[in-house]
C-alpha cells in the first residue's frame, strides 16, 4: 500500500511539475531535426566533395599496370647476310608504374576549384533558406494552436453564459414571470453553443496534430504549448525593410553565389582553349631475354593542346553565358515577389494592430452590455432576445479580439521572413 502511494506521488510530483513545449524548443527541434533540413544537409555534403574532386586534378596520379603478352609470330628483323634476327620473345610480361603530374594548366582547375567553393556557399545559403523556411512553417502553426486554444476558451465561455441564462430563465418560468417560449429559446441558444465548442475543440486538436508532424512525432500524441511571455516586435519603415531583405534574404544571396560560380566556370571553359603543361614519369619491366636492359626509367615533359572538339566547348560557352542572363532575370523577378511579400506582411500588420486596439475596446463594452441586459431581464424589464443578443456580441467580440491578436503576431513572424531574418534568433 505504501509502494503504491509512494508511486502515485511521484506521478503527481512530475505532472505537476511538468512544462508544456515552448516555441523556442519547438524550432530548435524542427531547424535541426526537420526531414527537409536533414535532406539540404546532405545535399550540401554532397557539394563539398566536389571541391575535392577537383582539386584531386592538381595531384599526382599514379597508375601501376602489369600485362601478359601472347605473340603469334615472334618478332623478328630482317639483317643480311645473317638471316633473321629475333628482337623479341614470343610470349612475354610487362609491368610497371607511371606517374603523371600536370604543371600548368592557364588557371583551368583553379578555376574549376573556386566554382565550386562558390557552389557550396549557395548551397550552405539554401540550408538556411529551408531552416528559415521551416522555421516560419513551425511559428505559424504554433501560433495557430495557440489561437485554437483561445478561440476553444472563448467557446467554453459561451457555453457557460448560455448556461447562466437558462439557470435564469428557468427560475423565472417557474414563478410564471415568462413563457416556455422563452425557456425553449435558451436551451435552443445553449445546444448550439456546445455544438460550437465542440467544433473548436476538434480545430484544436487538428492545429496540435500539425505541431506533432513538424516535431516528427506521432499526430494522437499529447501537446501542451506554453503562451510566449514576449513576443518580438517590428519597428522598422517600408523602405527600411526592403533594404534589409536585399542583404539579408537567402535567395538573393543564393543567386549571387549561383553567378559567380557560373564566372568561374566560364573562365575554366575559355582555358580549354590553352595547352596543358605536364610531367610523366615511371619505370617499366618487360622479360625479353633478347634485350640488353629489361627494366628502364622514363621522363616525360610535354604539352597537352586539344586542336578539335566538335564545337562543343564553343556551346559549353555560349550555354553558360545563357545561365548567366537567366539568372539576372531570375533576380529581378525574385526582387519584385519579395518587395510585394514584404508590403503584403507590413499591411497586414498595421491592419491587425489596429484590429486588436479596436477589439480589445469592444470586448469590454460588449461584456458590460451583456451585464446590463441580464439585470434587466431578472428584473423583467428586459426580454430574453436582448439577452441572447449580447452573449452573441461578447463572443464575436472575444472571437475578433483574439483573431486579431494572433493574425499581428504570425504577420510579424512573416514579416521577420519576408526581410531575411533569421527566425530561430528572433523567437
Amino acid at each position: 500500500m505504501r509502494i503504491l502511494r509512494l508511486t502515485i506521488l511521484i506521478v503527481l510530483f512530475f505532472s505537476s511539475t511538468a512544462t508544456g513545449l515552448t516555441l523556442k524548443e519547438g524550432l530548435k527541434i524542427v531547424t535541426e531535426s526537420g526531414r527537409a533540413v536533414k535532406l539540404s544537409e546532405a545535399e550540401k555534403t554532397s557539394v563539398a566533395e566536389d571541391i575535392s574532386i577537383i582539386r584531386a586534378k592538381r595531384l599526382p596520379r599514379v597508375d601501376i599496370y602489369a600485362s601478359q603478352t601472347w605473340l603469334r609470330y615472334q618478332p623478328q628483323a630482317r639483317f643480311a647476310p645473317f638471316g633473321p634476327v629475333p628482337l623479341s620473345e614470343k610470349s612475354f610480361l610487362t609491368y610497371g608504374f607511371r606517374v603523371n603530374q600536370l604543371v600548368y594548366d592557364f588557371g583551368k582547375v583553379g578555376s574549376l576549384v573556386e566554382a565550386a567553393e562558390y557552389a557550396l556557399k549557395a548551397k550552405k545559403t539554401e540550408v538556411k533558406k529551408i531552416k528559415n523556411q521551416v522555421a516560419l512553417q513551425f511559428v505559424v502553426a504554433y501560433l495557430e494552436a495557440l489561437e485554437a486554444e483561445r478561440m476553444l476558451e472563448v467557446a467554453e465561455e459561451e457555453v457557460k453564459r448560455y448556461k447562466a441564462h437558462l439557470k435564469d430563465t428557468e427560475a423565472m418560468y417557474e414563478e410564471g414571470l415568462i413563457t416556455k417560449n422563452d425557456l425553449l429559446q435558451a436551451e435552443v441558444f445553449l445546444a448550439d453553443a456546445r455544438q460550437r465548442r465542440i467544433n473548436a475543440e476538434n480545430y484544436t486538436k487538428i492545429t496540435k496534430a500539425r505541431i506533432n508532424s513538424l516535431l516528427m512525432r506521432g499526430l494522437d500524441e499529447p501537446v501542451e504549448l506554453d503562451e510566449v511571455a514576449e513576443f518580438p516586435s517590428v519597428d522598422v519603415s517600408l523602405q527600411e525593410a526592403y533594404k534589409k531583405a536585399e542583404t539579408l534574404r537567402p535567395e538573393l544571396v543564393l543567386i549571387d553565389a549561383q553567378r559567380k560560380a557560373l564566372k568561374k566556370r566560364l573562365k575554366a571553359l575559355r582555358a580549354e582553349y590553352l595547352p596543358d603543361v605536364f610531367v610523366s614519369g615511371g619505370y617499366e619491366y618487360q622479360e625479353n631475354r633478347y634485350m640488353v636492359h629489361e627494366g628502364n626509367w622514363s621522363l616525360i615533359a610535354g604539352l597537352s593542346f586539344n586542336l578539335l572538339s566538335g564545337g562543343s566547348t564553343k556551346a559549353k560557352i555560349r550555354q553558360v553565358n545563357a545561365e548567366l542572363r537567366a539568372l539576372e532575370l531570375k533576380r529581378q523577378i525574385l526582387m519584385d515577389n519579395i518587395r510585394l511579400e514584404i508590403k503584403n506582411a507590413y499591411l497586414q500588420l498595421l491592419s491587425a494592430i489596429h484590429r486588436v486596439k479596436v477589439a480589445e475596446k469592444a470586448v469590454e463594452q460588449a461584456k458590460e452590455n451583456l451585464r446590463l441586459q441580464r439585470l434587466r431581464y431578472k428584473e423583467g424589464v428586459g426580454t430574453a432576445t436582448e439577452v441572447t443578443d449580447a452573449v452573441v456580441l461578447v463572443t464575436r467580440a472575444e472571437t475578433n479580439y483574439w483573431s486579431a491578436l494572433y493574425e499581428r503576431r504570425k504577420a510579424e513572424a512573416r514579416l521577420f521572413y519576408s526581410m531575411g531574418v533569421d527566425l530561430t534568433t528572433v523567437y
